[in-house]
């Protein structure tokens, strides 16, 4: 499939009030205040929750029909809301996520907005030739409009082991000012923008839900580097992304009379603070700081609040997403590169405004519009979904005072637990507690 539309042809139309829309989401949290910045921003009450990101209108045209999809979002140009932290060579880490010892790119207060720039590890990896400019090019897609960001980082001397170290491109940290541990960080997406018209789908040998089935081909020769990525025998999907009946939507092929469109609904695969350890970090496995939690349901107007383990919490995201399945299975969501605001507020060991009324955490827990998230993670499936149900018991006794019996009735009766990944070497599963259920007397 040729990528080959012009990236300007379609008109630009700007939202209604894109600061009124910004100003409720990044205050609030609820449907309420996801249908009344729809409602600023002029899209109506059936708007995706992220096109209200601040700063969409620089990168996808307000329309209702068909035509090319997101503009290329070059880093520094456009809105970047708060602190802006670009990714280059000496703000990212790839494969490991930050620790004690890493030192921060920058230092906020606790409420501040910070906006990254986020770059995808597809198309940059050694089974894909460590060259976005060659790997992208044999899709169609002209060097313009691969982003500057990853070629630097491809071509850049940070060294990065394609079978040991994990694959992401993890920017940051930034230290949080006034926290400390045993406090809780409280994350709130405020905007993911995409930043380019396209993204990457893999599936490679030993990994997903499949492995030794799939990939179906043979396995990778002994050979097999940088210089000879075909060697490799992974396979990676390349996806066009289309703007299609006013929507941006992934374009498949589904055999010789159809194809596959379905909507991208952007999130951060990983979104973490750094763990209290001097040892080196695997970017793949989630931890109880967050980490690889590939949840999708922490998308614009949701929050996550993690447990803080060192000074200043050290925040850092990753791992960008245009659409993922619960599970992921093949290895990869529809992988692609975002710009991401968050707000960073720290709650005190004890506050009230920590989910549960425990006063703390000791694991990550979401919520978004509509559901509350309490999160499992283990390497054993059926462990974490028992912590997944210990923690939704938990959150439930110690914010509304139910008995634990009645909790867990209820949560049987009512609750859904979704496996949000298991191929990240720890499992995870979360609840999706639905708001609406809890009415005031």
């Amino acid at each position: 499939m040729a990528f080959n539309e012009p990236q300007d042809a379609a008109p630009r139309t700007p939202p209604a009030d894109p600061e009124a829309a910004f100003e409720i989401l990044s205050e609030g949290i609820g449907r309420r205040d996801l249908l009344r910045a729809s409602a600023a921003i002029g899209l109506g009450a059936v708007a995706p929750a992220w096109m209200l990101s601040p700063g969409v209108e620089d990168a996808v045209a307000a329309a209702t029909g068909d035509g090319p999809g997101p503009r290329v979002l070059q880093s520094g140009r456009g809105r970047r809301p708060g602190h802006y932290v670009p990714s280059t060579p000496g703000s990212v880490r790839w494969g490991f996520l930050p620790n004690r010892d890493s030192v921060p790119v920058r230092r906020v207060a606790s409420g501040s907005l910070v906006t990254f720039d986020t770059v995808s590890h597809e198309g940059i990896l050694e089974d894909q030739g460590r060259n976005p400019v060659h790997y992208f090019g044999t899709k169609g897609v002209p060097e313009r409009d691969v982003l500057d960001d990853a070629r630097a980082i491809a071509a850049s001397e940070i060294a990065h082991d394609f079978v040991k170290n994990g694959p992401h491109i993890v920017t940051g940290p930034i230290h949080v000012n006034g926290a400390t541990p045993g406090d809780v960080l409280r994350i709130d997406v405020v905007g993911l923008v995409p930043r380019a018209p396209y993204g990457v789908i893999s599936n490679r040998h030993g990994k997903g839900a499949l492995p030794g089935e799939f990939p179906q081909t043979p396995p990778p020769a002994p050979d097999a580097s940088v210089q000879h990525p075909e060697r490799y025998h992974n396979v990676s999907v390349f996806t066009p992304v289309r703007q299609i009946r006013g929507a941006p939507s992934a374009v498949l092929p589904a055999g010789r009379r159809h194809r596959i469109e379905f909507p991208i609904d952007p999130f951060m695969g990983i979104t973490g603070v750094a763990l209290d350890t001097s040892d080196l970090v695997n970017s793949i496995p989630p931890t109880v700081a967050g980490g690889n939690l590939d949840i999708r349901d922490l998308t614009v107007g949701s929050t996550l609040y993690l447990p803080v383990f060192v000074p200043g919490a050290k925040f850092f995201v990753g791992d960008p997403h245009y659409r993922q399945g619960d599970g992921e299975v093949a290895l990869t969501a529809l992988e692609a590169p975002l710009r991401g605001t968050f707000r960073l507020t720290v709650l005190k060991h004890g506050s009230k405004k920590i989910p549960g009324g425990r006063g703390q955490l000791d694991a990550p827990f979401g919520e978004n519009a509509d559901f509350w998230l309490p999160v499992g993670l283990n390497a054993d499936l059926n462990e974490a979904m028992k912590q997944a149900v210990r923690e939704g018991i938990a959150f439930l006794s110690g914010e509304f005072g139910m008995s634990r019996a009645v909790a867990y009735a209820y949560m049987s009766a009512a609750t859904d637990y979704v496996v949000s990944q298991v191929v990240d070497i720890t499992k995870g599963v979360h609840a999706r507690i639905a708001k609406s259920d809890f009415k005031r007397r």
